[in-house]
Formats: C-alpha cells, sequence, structure tokens
C-alpha cells in the first residue's frame, strides 16, 4: 500500500512539473504576442482582429467542439487582443 501511494505521489509530482512549463510556455507566447501587438498599427490589430473572429466562427463550425471550450478561447483572445497583460 506505502508502494502504491509512493507511486500515485511520484506521478502527481510529474503533472504538476508538466503543469508548470506548459503555463510558462502559455505566458511567453503571451508577452511575445503582446510585444508584437504593440508595435502593430490600431488598423493593424483591429484588423488582425477581425481575421480572428472569422477563424474562429468558421473553426466552431467546422469543427465538433464543445461551445463552451470555443467560447473560452475567445474570451481569451479578446482579452489578448484588447487587453493585453505586459
Amino acid at each position: 500500500m506505502k508502494n502504491l501511494i509512493a507511486e500515485l505521489l511520484i506521478k502527481l509530482a510529474a503533472k504538476e512539473e508538466e503543469s508548470k512549463e506548459l503555463t510558462a510556455q502559455v505566458e511567453a507566447l503571451e508577452i511575445v504576442v503582446t510585444a508584437m501587438l504593440r508595435k502593430m498599427e490600431e488598423s493593424q490589430r483591429q484588423e488582425l482582429n477581425a481575421c480572428i473572429k472569422v477563424a474562429m466562427h468558421n473553426a466552431a463550425q467546422d469543427a465538433e467542439s464543445n461551445p463552451e471550450d470555443a467560447a473560452l478561447l475567445e474570451g481569451f483572445i479578446q482579452r489578448l487582443l484588447t487587453h493585453p497583460r505586459y
């Protein structure tokens, strides 16, 4: 029983490490994208935003995706484009 608990704890620690790595990757991408967006003209940002909306709409229609997941993704995209974190 102790071995099973120890093994589960090791697996949990590995999953936590993977989660930290993914979080760091997402944050790094957010920083890079934000820096790029700040270098763009306002008209270019609006055009990019419109293209992303069309792409999201088409992807939602083409794929059998979960509407809640699509809404969550759309929210994060809009937050990044309109209110960058950095």
